[in-house]
């Protein structure tokens, strides 16, 4: 059978590029009542990067290294009370942010030891403590010091700014602790990653490839400024407003196009079957990006496509489940595939939709301490027969609600192996709008305590999805789930 919607395939291999969304939502102020994240894994990154940048040799000057490094040792603070693997060692945060300094100037194809600082340069020491480097680091950061000062007072040009270094720096350093779900992002990225998942931008609504030589429309969104004016999957963005983006890095595109409701934004389009490029003319408006997608199959089967674990998602599904279940379904798929997550309040409301109560999972910290979360009382599809479908691209929290249903043997999951993200990342904004940290504070478990990190779900019924069924239009999962509606499900309704 034909995939009932296709372009819900394109949207979930999209999510990581639309206009405005990728891995990460909210950023809250502090530790302390922010939303945990069971973090979005992106389909395919992309390199991020601030199109306000000035090109040229311009890492010169003076720099107040006190405000510049408040984010650096606000980052260390947080990485050692809050890291779920304790304890955190300045060594190997120095280490990292030594690294990080030798990356910035390799990309520039020099090497740290051939660039030769002026013999008026201050002391090493005497920059640390311009930054108020921790007095508790005990010199970890020695090293460290000495190589900025080779790069602030050399003799080599290289381009970016004094910001561009020290989040090189900052990157690098929190990387070090080894946790791939640990990171360090600056502003840019922290405002592409908020919309995903808090469900809202202003744009012209579209998903877009930014993977590609230029920005490419995967698929405007129903009823948006984008549909409007015309664009279609397979348009690149050749132009924003005049001005050439060959060469310029996909979220830098995204940045030009992204502006206020109500301004205008002209994007040149090369589009295949046009002889020339023509420019299209897009007024911007404030879109909301949906999270679900539902419809009624032949044989009266309800569909519902969850695509993130946004902030409006529980809402949303809610929503959408009432207006299929109308129709009384005899049973009801729900395609987790390529779903890479969200909050984990989200996945514990959207979980409680198809729970009559019961954990909904353990979270553990470093201490071995555990927080459980319960389903909530309410759910409207705790009877109705229920697949779930699953496959390499399900994550974090799409693997909390399938867990919690294979647990429970609420329903039969179908398709492939999931991801097999288990841990919890808490967002946290720093000082001066420098950006924000995500940090790994905990591991979850199955409520059968299953940890699943690196391992996955394993599907109760294996069912593959290839590359050539992709391309036929073709999906034997879905076909999969359908047939065993069809046998199982024949006197079992909503209303039952």
């Amino acid at each position: 059978m034909k995939s009932p919607s296709r372009i819900f395939a394109f949207l979930t291999l999209a999510t990581a590029f639309t206009l405005g969304c990728a891995f990460f939502g909210e950023v809250m102020e502090s530790l302390s009542g922010a939303p945990a994240i069971v973090e979005t894994v992106e389909v395919a990154p992309t390199a991020f990067a601030d199109d306000s940048s000035p090109t040229g040799p311009t890492l010169q000057g003076d720099v107040d290294l006190a405000e510049l490094f408040s984010p650096v040792w606000e980052s260390r603070d947080y990485l050692q009370e809050y890291f779920v693997e304790q304890p955190v060692e300045d060594a190997v945060l120095a280490q990292g942010a030594l690294d990080g300094l030798v990356s910035f100037v390799n990309e520039q194809e020099l090497e740290l030891d051939e660039i030769l600082a002026s013999e008026d340069a201050p002391r090493a020491q005497s920059l640390a403590e311009e930054a108020e480097t921790p007095a508790d680091t005990n010199g970890a950061f020695d090293d460290f010091w000495k190589a900025w000062r080779t790069i602030q007072f050399g003799d080599a040009e290289l381009e970016g700014t004094y910001e561009d270094l020290m989040h090189a720096a900052l990157s690098s350093m929190v990387e070090a602790l080894g946790d791939p779900h640990t990171a360090f992002m600056d502003p840019n990225q922290v405002q592409q990653s908020n919309i995903q998942l808090e469900g809202e931008y202003d744009g012209i609504g579209a998903f877009v490839d930014t993977t590609t030589e230029f920005v490419t429309i995967v698929a405007p969104m129903e009823g948006s400024p984008a549909e409007q004016a015309g664009l279609k999957p397979g348009d690149m963005v050749i132009a924003v407003d005049g001005e050439d983006m060959a060469g310029i890095p996909g979220e830098a595109v995204i940045n030009r196009i992204l502006g206020p409701a109500g301004s205008q934004v002209v994007l040149t389009i090369l589009r295949e079957e046009e002889p020339e490029p023509f420019d299209v003319e897009v007024v911007r408006a404030h879109i909301n990006v949906p999270s679900v997608q539902g419809e009624i199959l032949e044989g009266n089967i309800a569909y519902v496509q969850l695509l993130t674990f946004g902030a409006n998602s529980a809402t949303e599904l809610h929503d959408k489940l009432e207006v299929l279940f109308a129709e009384n379904p005899r049973g009801l798929i729900l395609d987790l595939r390529n779903n890479g997550g969200g909050f984990l309040n989200t996945a514990v409301a959207i979980t409680s939709e198809f729970l009559t109560g019961g954990v909904v999972l353990y979270e553990e910290y470093g201490d071995g301490t555990r927080d459980d979360y319960s389903a909530f009382s309410g759910g409207i599809a705790t009877e109705i027969y229920l697949v779930v479908l699953v496959n390499e691209g399900t994550a974090s929290a799409s693997e909390i609600l399938a867990g919690a249903i294979q647990d429970y043997e609420r329903g039969l999951l179908v398709g492939q192996t999931t991801f097999g993200k288990g841990s919890v990342q808490q967002p946290v904004a720093l000082s001066n709008d420098q950006g924000a940290l995500r940090i790994t504070v905990a591991h979850w478990l199955t409520p059968d305590e299953r940890l699943i990190h690196g391992v996955g779900l394993t599907p109760d019924v294996a069912v593959e999805l290839t590359d050539e069924d992709f391309e036929n239009e073709l999906d034997p999962q879905l076909d999969a789930a359908i047939d065993l509606i069809n046998e199982n499900a024949a006197t079992t309704s909503v209303q039952d």
